[in-house]
Formats: C-alpha cells, sequence, structure tokens
C-alpha cells in the first residue's frame, strides 16, 4: 500500500545492538512474593546503611575531631550531603518500583465483553492530536495509522502540522508535501474495509431475528474473516526498513489481524455447535468492525493563521487547535494574512468555512509514538468509572521499540523501560506525572487550567503551559491545583521512538534536565493549598514529586563532586557501597523483567557519566530563566534519517572526565589513598567505554572539528543596498490594510531615518502591497474560551 513513497535509508545495525525484537506483553507478568519482599527489604538496608554512615563516620568525624582543619570538616559535609542526596534518589528509586510492583500485582484486565457492552450505549466522541515539525513522513504514517486503526465508536484524528511552508525548497518541502498528503491517503485505504464492515452490520439489522442462530454467527465470523484478510494483505505490501516498520507490520497490523481471527474462531465454533451469541451481543461484534476503520482524518497548520500563536513549541501547537474547538470560523483574508473570525450566534454555520467540532476527550501522541490496539478504549473506560471523576489525565508510559540498530538507542531505550516502571509505581502513592508522549485528557480538566492572555491584540488561550520545555511536567502541577489527579494505566499499550545517535540523545536529555526547578514553586503552592483537606499532599508523595522534578540537579552536582574533588579517604566506608548496592541490584532486576540485561547496569552507568554535561547545561538552563525570566527556546528532538552532530562541548566533556578521572586515579594510588584511587579508575573505564560504544571516536572527532569550525567562522555580512522606490503607479491601493495595519513600517526601518521623501515612498509602496504581514486583529473570545467562561459564570465546577 506504499509502494509508491520513497524508502527511507536503512540505518546500519552496530555490533551490540539489540537482538530481542518482540516487544513485552501488554499485561505484565505479576511478581512474585519474593519480588514484593525484596522490594520492601531493599529500601530497609539503603536508609539503614545510610543512617549508619551519617552516625558512625560523618557525625563521629564532627564529635572526636575538632582538631581537624576547617577544609577537612568543609569535606566533611560536603562529603554527607552529597551521599545523603545521592540516596534519596535511591531510596525514591526503590519506592517508585515498590509501588509498581503492588499494582502490577493487583491489576486485572477489564473483559472484552464489558468495554463492547459499555461503549455500545456511549456517545463520546475522541479527538487524536499528533504534533508534528521536521518529521519522517513514514514515521508519521505509523503513528496515523496506530490512531486509526483504534476501536473507539468515535475517533477524529488530526495532524498538528507545525511546519511553515515559507521558504522550504528541495527534500524540505517535498516531505512537507507528503506529511499533508497522508491523512487523505489512509482515509482512502480504510473506506473498502469500513464499507464492507458497514454493509454486514446494516445486513444485521435487517435480517438478524430477535433470537440469532448459527447462521447469523457465520455471516459475523465472516465479516471477521475478511477484515483479517485485509490487514494480512496491508503487511503483506508494507516495506520492513527499520525496527519501527517491523513492530508496525507484527504488533499494531497482526497483532489486531490475529485478534479479529480469534473472534472469528469463537463465532465459526458457535456455528458448528448449532449456537450463536445472542442480538445484543451480535449487534456489538458488527459494531467493533465498524468502529475499527472509521476515523476521520485531517490536518491543522496553525502558522497559516496570524492569529493563532506563532510560539516555536509542540505546547503551544497543541494550545492553538484546543481553543478553537467547538467553534465555527470564517478565514478574512483582507490584510494579506489570513485570521481567523468566530461565526456569531445569528449567522449561518453553513457559511463557515473552517469546524472544528468539539470533543469530551482528547489524546495527545506524539509523532513517533505507535498505539496498539485497545488504548483508546481501555483508558476512555477507566475515566468513565465513577471512581474515576476526577481524573484529568490517564496514559500508559511508553515503551521502547525492540530490535534498536545502535548501541546507544538499546541503552536510551532500556532507561526507556526502567521509566515505565518507575512512573507505574508513582500513581501507587498519587504522584502521577503527565508524560507528554501519549496521554488521554478529559477537556474539562483542561478547561480549569486554561490562562488567556492578549498577545499583539489576539486572544491566546494556554492550557498546556509552555513556560518551560517539560510542558507535561508543569501541566501536571497545575491539574493538581485545581483538584484534579492523574493514572498510569498499568498496561503496555504505547511505544515510542528513542534517540539512535548521540546527537539527537543530547538534544532530548537536555530538553528532560530543563525546567524541573523552575516548577519547584508552583508545586509548593499546591501542597499549601491542598492543606488540610481530604486529599492533602502527604510525605511520600511529596518527597516523589520533589525528586522527579529536582533529581538531576543535586545528582548532577554531587556526582561532579565524587569525580572532580579529592576527598579525604577517611570519609570512605563500606557502608557507603552498601546503601548502593540494593539499588543497583534492583535496576538489574527490571532491567532484566523488561527483556534487557542484568549487567546493563554498568553500561546506564557509563551512560549517565557521558551524559553528565547534558544533564548539567540543562539544570543550567533552569538556573538561568529563573533568573532572567527568558523563555527557554524549546529544541525538538531529531526524527530524521541519518547521524544528528552533537554539539562540539558536549562529545569534548566526556574525554576531559576520562582524563581527570585517570589523574585521579594515578594519583590516589601513588598516595595509597585506594578507596578514591579503585572509584576513579572504575569511572575511567566505564566513561571510556561510553564513548566508544554510544559516540564513536570518528563521530567524536567530525563533531568536535565542526563545532570549532563553527566558532571560528564569521560569516560576512551583506552590504546594505540604499533601497529603491518600490512605488508602481499601476498597483492596486490595499485600502484594507491600510486602516487595518496603520503605518507599521514606524517600528522599522522608518524609524531610523529622517529622509521624508523615502519614508513617503516607503509608505506608498506599502500601501499598494496586497501581501503586507503583521496582522492586527480585533481579538475575538474562541468558542472553547466562551464556553468556559459561560461555565464558570453560572456556578459550575
Amino acid at each position: 500500500m506504499t509502494e509508491d513513497a520513497p524508502q527511507p535509508n536503512v540505518r546500519r545495525r552496530q555490533w551490540g545492538a539489540e537482538r530481542r525484537s518482540e516487544p513485552l506483553a501488554i499485561v505484565p507478568s505479576r511478581p512474585s512474593p519474593a519480588a514484593i519482599v525484596w522490594a520492601r527489604l531493599a529500601i530497609v538496608i539503603t536508609v539503614l546503611s545510610w543512617f549508619l554512615y551519617m552516625l558512625t563516620t560523618i557525625i563521629r568525624m564532627v564529635i572526636e575531631g575538632p582538631q581537624e582543619s576547617f577544609v577537612f570538616h568543609l569535606q566533611t559535609w560536603v562529603y554527607g550531603l552529597t551521599v545523603t542526596a545521592l540516596t534519596f534518589s535511591a531510596v525514591m528509586y526503590l519506592t517508585a518500583r515498590y509501588g509498581a510492583l503492588v499494582r502490577f500485582r493487583e491489576h486485572r484486565r477489564v473483559e472484552r465483553a464489558l468495554l463492547d457492552e459499555h461503549f455500545a450505549r456511549s456517545d463520546d466522541r475522541v479527538t487524536v492530536l499528533i504534533p508534528s515539525y521536521d518529521e519522517e513522513p513514514d514515521v508519521v504514517r505509523y503513528t496515523l495509522w496506530s490512531a486509526a486503526l483504534q476501536e473507539f465508536p468515535d475517533i477524529s484524528i488530526v495532524l498538528l502540522i507545525d511546519d511553515r511552508a515559507t521558504g522550504l525548497t528541495g527534500d524540505a518541502f517535498e516531505r512537507l508535501e507528503r506529511t499533508r498528503a497522508l491523512g487523505a491517503e489512509i482515509s482512502a485505504e480504510l473506506e473498502r474495509p469500513r464499507a464492507a464492515a458497514q454493509a454486514a452490520l446494516d445486513a444485521f439489522l435487517a435480517e438478524a431475528p430477535e433470537h440469532p442462530g448459527p447462521a447469523d454467527a457465520k455471516r459475523a465470523a465472516d465479516a471477521y474473516a475478511e477484515a483479517a484478510v485485509w490487514l494480512d494483505d496491508f503487511v503483506a505490501a508494507e516495506a520492513i526498513t527499520d525496527h519501527m516498520a517491523e513492530f508496525f507490520a507484527e504488533y499494531v497490523l497482526l497483532g489486531l489481524s490475529n485478534d479479529l481471527r480469534l473472534t472469528r474462531l469463537a463465532l465459526d465454533a458457535a456455528h458448528e455447535q448449532g449456537g450463536s451469541p445472542d442480538r445484543e451481543r451480535l449487534h456489538q461484534l458488527h459494531q467493533r468492525l465498524v468502529w475499527i476503520f472509521s476515523a476521520q482524518l485531517g490536518s491543522f497548520e496553525r502558522k497559516q493563521y496570524a492569529s493563532l500563536s506563532q510560539e516555536p513549541n509542540k505546547a503551544m501547537n497543541l494550545n492553538s487547535y484546543i481553543s478553537l474547538m467547538g467553534g465555527t470560523y470564517r478565514i478574512v483574508r483582507d490584510t494579506g494574512e489570513q485570521i481567523l473570525e468566530e461565526l456569531g450566534p445569528d449567522e449561518d454555520p453553513a457559511t463557515a468555512e473552517l469546524v472544528i467540532p468539539d470533543s469530551r476527550y482528547l489524546l495527545t501522541l506524539d509523532a513517533d509514538s505507535q498505539l496498539l490496539r485497545e488504548y483508546c478504549l481501555r483508558l476512555v473506560y477507566l475515566l468513565e468509572q465513577p471512581e474515576n471523576q476526577r481524573v484529568a489525565v490517564t496514559q500508559t508510559p511508553y515503551s521502547s521499540f525492540r530490535g534498536a540498530s545502535t548501541r546507544i538507542e538499546r541503552m536510551a531505550g532500556a532507561t526507556t523501560d526502567l521509566q515505565h516502571i518507575q512512573h507505574q509505581g508513582l500513581t501507587y502513592f498519587n504522584a502521577t506525572f503527565w508524560v507528554g508522549a501519549n496521554a488521554v485528557i478529559r477537556t474539562e480538566a483542561l478547561d480549569d487550567i486554561a490562562v488567556t492572555q492578549t498577545v499583539g491584540g489576539f486572544e491566546i488561550t494556554t492550557y498546556v503551559q509552555d513556560r518551560t520545555v517539560i510542558e507535561d511536567t508543569e501541566s501536571s502541577i497545575d491539574l493538581g491545583l485545581h483538584g484534579w489527579t492523574l493514572e498510569n494505566y498499568p498496561e503496555r499499550l504505547s511505544y515510542s521512538a528513542t534517540p539512535p545517535d548521540f546527537g539527537s540523545l543530547v538534544v532530548q536529555r537536555r530538553r528532560w534536565a530543563n525546567g524541573g526547578l523552575l516548577i519547584m514553586p508552583k508545586f509548593f503552592e499546591m501542597i499549601r493549598a491542598r492543606r488540610g483537606t481530604a486529599d492533602r499532599v502527604r510525605l511520600t508523595e511529596k518527597m516523589l514529586r520533589s525528586n522527579y522534578m529536582s533529581s538531576l540537579a543535586w545528582a548532577s552536582f554531587g556526582l561532579i563532586f565524587l569525580l572532580f574533588f579529592p576527598f579525604d579517604s577517611r570519609l570512605l566506608s563500606p557502608l557507603v557501597v552498601a546503601a548502593a548496592l540494593p539499588y543497583f541490584l534492583s535496576m538489574g532486576l527490571d532491567l532484566r523483567a523488561s527483556g534487557h540485561r542484568f549487567t546493563d547496569i554498568f553500561r546506564i552507568y557509563g551512560f549517565n557519566l557521558i551524559l553528565l554535561p547534558v544533564n548539567l547545561a540543562g539544570v543550567l538552563k533552569s538556573v538561568q530563566q529563573g533568573a532572567t525570566g527568558a523563555k527557554i527556546p524549546f529544541a525538538r528532538t531529531p526524527k530524521v534519517t541519518g547521524r544528528t552532530a552533537a554539539p562540539a562541548i558536549y562529545v569534548t566533556l566526556p574525554y576531559v572526565i576520562v582524563a581527570f578521572s585517570v589523574f585521579i586515579a594515578v594519583r590516589d594510588s601513588m598516595a595509597g589513598n585506594w578507596g578514591n584511587a579503585a572509584f576513579a579508575a572504575f569511572n575511567a573505564i566505564m566513561a571510556t567505554w561510553a564513548i566508544l560504544s554510544y559516540i564513536g571516536i570518528r563521530a567524536s572527532i567530525a563533531d568536535a572539528a565542526l563545532g570549532l569550525v563553527g566558532w571560528l567562522y564569521v560569516p560576512i555580512k551583506p552590504k546594505r543596498v540604499a533601497a529603491k522606490s518600490p512605488v508602481d503607479p499601476t498597483a492596486t491601493v490595499n485600502w484594507q490594510a491600510i486602516l487595518y495595519h496603520g503605518d507599521r513600517r514606524l517600528s522599522r526601518d522608518l524609524a531610523r531615518t529622517s529622509d521624508r521623501r523615502r519614508r513617503l515612498s516607503g509608505v506608498r509602496a506599502e500601501a499598494r502591497d496586497d501581501t503586507a504581514p503583521v496582522p492586527l486583529p480585533v481579538p475575538a473570545p474562541s468558542g472553547r474560551a466562551r464556553r468556559r467562561a459561560a461555565r464558570h459564570a453560572s456556578g459550575q465546577k
């Protein structure tokens, strides 16, 4: 079905890349009683070892060593604080891990018949929003298909394309055009199976008796067989070029096909045994086929409209569309650019040029993610249970695609799978954070946290905060401030790409490390607001949330101290190792349970060593933003074929870590300080292995040289040429633009000249310019903003 589409370059597989290609089971295996006991024991051992170390080493040295120098006492306190901070993070990991194991043990999957019965009476709508910017069309195509094949009664999928077409040429423009065409292509391909499923449903409703017989079961089985064959043909036409394509074919398409065949097997068995499900159940089964193939697909480009936010980040891409939902609009082009104006209540809706329906639920999905079947069905069912009326966001923390072709992608995927377990544990302690790769959200909750302001004459409504580049984390706190909760669904139903090279990993991890510190004051506000209430923030939630938002800061600085500061050997103790050992053992067990290797704990240690400068840079960016108030630009993780070059500083500093660790190891071994020498030698070995495995010598040299050339290169500025009078006496004067914009040149070059004739010439030329940019409209509240204001005015919650 994609024979005419250009095929992407196949990334060369590295030695040491992932051999496993099959993902883990959707429902995690139930942990054994021994695993639960170890999870509790690990916490006790870590805390007890830390307490004994502080008592026998730090406190004892402070009490017994008044004759020691000030430098030694300073070392003692710094080392004690560093060990305490790192131990706290280890305890939080172990605590969240324990919560995840308990949830996996207690989880019971909702039966399929209950889902079908619930949604047979539902009129809810889910709108899937997929923000996309400069993506590979094939990657976006997988995402769109995985969303289009979701089993939900009413689902609409909107690809939010954030590329600006102006100025694009060559491959970039061709990529944009292919991305734009994806929705129509998928809709056309879905038409045949949808029509067949609808015809089978219509025939059932017209012919089936009150008490169906074996023949009715057989007709339903044939409909399921036809749908499964269509999916099989789809897979046969797919070009399998990488592990993401393999996952799409094997687990999205064939996974659904196998599920349909299982239903067909049951219906065939009913026919052969002379039985049949009752009429209501057969109706539900026919409806299911129609739901699978009935998605509505479209796209939206906010940068085509000057009345919407032009901020270059994912959050405002989402916010722009959400603010328009439920409204009907005309497009005003009089001023040279497109401006959206909402139709008034007395105007004919048939005259609208843009209609955006409202939706009770939103599903936000990154353009490099894929959903397994039933994602929407199960997560919306969770939200619609009576006890979950105040759950604003539910999600399945994404897992990594298996079969990665590079070592660094395999290791990034391993850390992603560990995070899946951690996020499940956060929910156990009511400390869930929204992870932006995928989530089902109540629009009612977004209305509660909406902030509206006028920017340049336009009303801009912000739902998902863009103050920091980890917008989902801040929005989690905003929802908590308004009494909403979040929940992770304890199954693996979503998968997302991990960076395949060091350059793209730098972009992603630097963004992840930036912003947590800035959100802490808002978290303190949430604690104060809920104090004394039934849903007050309890101690465990406080600690877990604080660790989630701030641990990268103290862990990065703590590791810097341990790496580069020559601490006195008397501060070392086996108790420090005893405090860290349960953490590493538990991580190894989690890696093995996630299909990785126990020994990956050492590779992850080296992986984190070379990422230390990246994490530190993200933390310092947070400090900079806190001091200056300037918003940090949103850096999207590159998702294009080919290697992404890393900034020179990030490929150079890992070598500095290795060199300094070797120096410390040699110096301390000569001084007989064997503890520090062994630790420094271990760091040198792990960092060297990580450089060779995840960056590469050749790539390091290329990126460092490229950075040096970029630093030395000074571009030659073109000479300014005196402006010629652009007045065209034959041009039509755009009088609407004059009355609407006024004299826009006052804020540009006209403010820098005193030549009256040149000024007059420029104004006349602009008056005849039909494409004058930068409009200043009359603000009008969006449909969603007006409904929110009306709801609050009437006192509704």
